[in-house]
């Protein structure tokens, strides 16, 4: 079993920057792709970052390019989503993902941690 828990959400101003955390608990084997997701009220639950355990390839979408970055401290089991230039479009809770590949599809994972709501106001 893999447990995630999310930090560092919160309220920001566009053009504002957040980082979010996520410490990952339990096998390795398990959690061969990590990601971050958001979901908006009434969206569907959208990718928004992932990267694999091992290797240099992510995946993000144009709505993120070039201002979300994902990183993760091995020694530290820790996903990281440094967020800038934060938009309004942006606000959403915002979820940690685990799982076996790299998928941009939510059903793609099986461990998610509980989200952390990041808010970007005008």
């Amino acid at each position: 079993q893999v447990q995630l828990v999310e930090s560092g959400g919160g309220s920001v101003q566009a053009g504002g920057s957040l980082r979010l955390s996520c410490v990952a608990i339990g096998p390795t084997y398990r959690r061969s792709c990590m990601a971050w997701f958001r979901q908006a009220p009434g969206n569907y639950r959208e990718a928004v970052a992932s990267m694999p355990d091992f290797g240099a390839i992510t995946y993000y979408p144009d709505s993120v390019k070039g201002r979300f970055t994902i990183s993760q401290d091995k020694a530290k089991n820790t996903l990281y989503l440094e967020m800038n230039n934060l938009k309004p479009e942006d606000t959403a809770m915002y979820y940690c993902a685990a799982g076996l590949g790299c998928s941009i599809s939510h059903e793609g994972y099986p461990y998610w941690g509980q989200g952390t709501q990041v808010t970007v106001s005008s």
